[in-house]
């Protein structure tokens, strides 16, 4: 008896040794995939550059909400506007990402000279569906003149006010790029799936954020409206990743798993919402989000292409630039 217990002790050792090493092997081997992919990236991006690939376009025609457009028939592992891979996905994603700078900074620049315009991405989307991303690998580029903003469950301050009261709050200033992670449309999704207000309550909001947005237009804030869409079952792999791995516990919620009991009932309010609010002057884009790689390739394609049509400009210099040469070599 005690000669098989000492034995299964160093059996219980070995065996946990040797998960320990499988799964250092495995991080290892994942570690050098990555730095592999991260290479052959970086040398593809570096080609497209000197390739004169960029800019691209026709992403928000292939993904704008026109009038019959229907959600439940996007396909959510399509690629819309773009017919490469994952690796060259990422590629054009980095080596756009020059391009992109420098339209911020312009936008920036007009606003040292008076402009009033600026720039609104809002991003909706299901658990999972790939906006944290979005804020690291798109919007990071120029995070000086971003304004970012996450929202959460309303406090008893903005409960107290109208529900957008916030959301103007947090609105681009002149010049800035404005980036809200869930909006002002949340009071017309979980507002209405979970019954919070009465219908009567918010079925009157989409004529309000339409105003609402129709006046952030004419004060000259540009909106761009995304959805990013993926489908239940990966949804569903992506929660049982975050489960798998203790360092993605932080990202994982209990009530995540609650809410897909009402998958159909937010795609019914998605619905509604492109229905009612996918406008003219700032219509709905469906981005199909099951490839995290080309989600974030057609946000920002989609950013691109509106700050091309911003046409924007340097500011001419309320100086003399030569005499200020002349001064500044003498000093």
């Amino acid at each position: 008896m005690g000669k098989g217990k000492g034995k299964g002790k160093g059996d219980q050792k070995a065996r946990k040794g040797g998960r320990s090493g499988a799964r250092t092997d495995a991080d290892a081997l994942e570690s050098k995939k990555k730095a592999d992919e991260d290479r052959a990236v970086a040398d593809l991006a570096e080609q497209f550059v000197a390739d004169g690939v960029h800019p691209m376009g026709g992403f928000s025609d292939a993904l704008r909400v026109e009038k019959g457009f229907v959600l439940d028939g996007v396909d959510t592992s399509a690629t819309p506007a773009f017919d490469g891979d994952k690796l060259a996905g990422k590629a054009a994603l980095a080596s756009a990402e020059e391009e992109l700078t420098d339209l911020l900074e312009r936008l920036w620049a007009e606003s040292t000279a008076g402009s009033k315009r600026a720039l609104l991405l809002v991003v909706q989307g299901m658990d999972t569906s790939g906006k944290g991303g979005i804020m690291r690998h798109v919007i990071s580029v120029n995070p000086q003149g971003v304004r970012a903003t996450a929202f959460k469950a309303p406090s008893e301050e903005e409960l107290a006010h109208d529900f957008l009261w916030r959301i103007e709050k947090a609105l681009p200033a002149p010049g800035q790029l404005g980036v809200f992670d869930r909006s002002h449309y949340e009071d017309v999704l979980i507002v209405r799936v979970h019954e919070l207000v009465p219908e009567q309550v918010w079925s009157k909001r989409y004529a309000q954020i339409n105003a609402f947005e129709r006046a952030a237009i004419a004060s000259g804030t540009k909106v761009v409206k995304v959805m990013t869409h993926i489908s239940k079952d990966e949804q569903k792999a992506r929660l049982m990743r975050r489960l798998d791995r203790p360092d993605k516990h932080y990202k994982f919620n209990p009530d995540d798993v609650d809410e897909r009991g009402h998958w159909l009932d937010y795609m019914e309010a998605y619905q509604a919402v492109f229905d009612r609010t996918s406008t003219v002057g700032a219509p709905w884009h469906v981005v199909p989000a099951d490839r995290k790689w080309y989600a974030r390739l057609a946000v920002q394609q989609l950013l691109l292409e509106a700050l091309r049509e911003m046409d924007l400009q340097w500011p001419e210099a309320d100086f003399d630039v030569e005499a200020e040469k002349k001064r500044l070599a003498a000093s």
